[in-house]
C-alpha cells in the first residue's frame, strides 16, 4: 500500500489521552490512533529517548488499513506531560505503558519500539502473560555499548534554542543524520512535530531538557540485558541500521542464536535508528507482521 503524506493527513488520525499515575500524582499521556477500533489487530508503536508519536506517521498511515496503530508520546516528549526528573524511570514507563494498554482494551498487541522504545517492549514481552504477541525492535537490542551512550549524552538535554524552524531542522539534519536518506519533506515533518514554542519569542525541542538529567543519573556504562532477552517468547523481528553503533553486528548475531532467535533485517547505509519513512522499511515490518499473523 502507497501512502502519500498528505494522504496520511486524510486517513483517520485521530488525538487521545489517557492519564498515567507516578509518585508525585497523575500525569497524562498524549497518543496518536490510526485506523479502526474494530481492526483485528492493534499495533503499539514508541519512539526514541527524544522522539514523539509523530515519528510514526507513515508507517501508521501504511499499516491502518489492517491494523489499529496506538502512537504514544512518552511521558516528557511530544504532547504529554512533563515529570520531575526523579520520575522518568523505566518503572514509570512501564507503568504508564500498561495503563496505555488498558486504555486501549486488545488483550494482544504487536509492538513496535525505535530504541527506548524498543527496550520498554523488551520489558513487557519478558513478564509472564504478557499481552505482546509479536514484537518488532527498530536498532536496538540486549546490548549497547557505553561509547554509544556516551554519544547520545553528548546532546540530550542540551535545550538548544532556534530562530526559527529552519535552524530546527537543520540541527536535527545533522543530530539524526544516521536515521539514513529522508526527502526534504520528511525532515521538515519531524521539525513540524518536533518542536515547542519557547516562552519570549523562538523554538526548542519538544522534550524535556530534563530527560538527558534522567539519563545521566546513574552514570553511563554498557547495558546488559540478556537474561530479559532469554526470557521473551514471542517472535521477534529486528531492524538493524548496518552502521548503527548502537546495536552492533555481534549483538544481532547472538540475538539469532539464543532467547527467542530474532529475525534481522540490515539496512545498509543507515545507523541508530532506520527512519520508518522509506517504503522498503515499511514493507519489511507489515509483511513480518502478516506473515506471523
Amino acid at each position: 500500500m502507497k501512502v502519500g503524506y498528505h494522504d496520511a493527513v486524510v486517513l483517520s488520525m485521530k488525538t487521545e489521552s489517557v492519564l498515567g499515575l507516578g509518585p508525585h500524582g497523575f500525569h497524562r499521556i498524549a497518543y496518536t490512533e490510526w485506523g479502526e477500533r474494530t481492526a483485528p489487530r492493534t499495533l503499539v508503536c514508541v519512539h526514541g529517548l527524544t522522539r514523539n508519536s509523530r515519528d510514526f506517521d507513515r508507517l501508521a498511515a501504511a499499516l491502518a488499513d489492517r491494523w489499529r496503530v496506538i502512537c504514544p508520546d512518552v511521558p516528557g516528549r511530544g504532547r504529554s506531560d512533563w515529570l520531575p526528573v526523579s520520575d522518568y524511570t523505566n518503572a514509570q514507563y512501564l507503568a504508564d505503558m500498561n495503563a496505555l494498554l488498558a486504555r486501549v482494551g486488545a488483550m494482544e498487541v504487536d509492538w513496535l519500539g525505535t530504541s527506548m522504545g524498543g527496550l520498554i517492549g523488551m520489558q513487557l514481552a519478558a513478564q509472564p502473560n504478557s499481552p505482546i504477541r509479536r514484537l518488532v525492535l527498530n536498532d536496538i537490542g540486549p546490548y549497547i555499548p557505553k561509547i554509544a551512550l556516551e554519544r547520545i549524552a553528548e546532546y540530550v538535554g542540551a535545550d538548544p534554542r532556534f530562530a526559527s524552524l529552519e535552524e530546527l531542522e537543520a540541527y536535527l539534519r545533522k543530530i539524526h543524520a544516521p536515521f539514513g536518506p529522508m526527502s526534504d519533506q520528511d525532515w521538515r515533518h519531524l521539525a513540524l512535530q518536533g518542536y515547542r514554542r519557547l516562552e519570549g519569542g523562538g523554538f526548542g525541542l519538544a522534550y524535556d531538557p530534563a530527560i538527558g538529567q534522567a539519563f545521566r543519573a546513574n552514570g553511563l556504562k554498557d547495558v546488559d540485558l540478556w537474561p530479559m532477552w532469554d526470557a521473551i517468547r514471542c517472535p521477534v523481528l529486528v531492524l538493524h541500521g548496518a552502521e548503527s553503533d548502537l546495536l552492533l553486528p555481534d549483538t544481532t548475531a547472538e540475538m539469532q542464536r539464543h532467547g527467542p532467535a530474532a529475525k534481522v533485517v540490515d539496512f545498509p547505509g543507515v545507523g541508530h535508528a532506520p527512519a520508518l519513512v522509506a517504503e522498503n522499511t515499511i514493507a519489511v515490518v507489515r509483511d513480518w507482521l502478516s506473515a506471523t499473523a
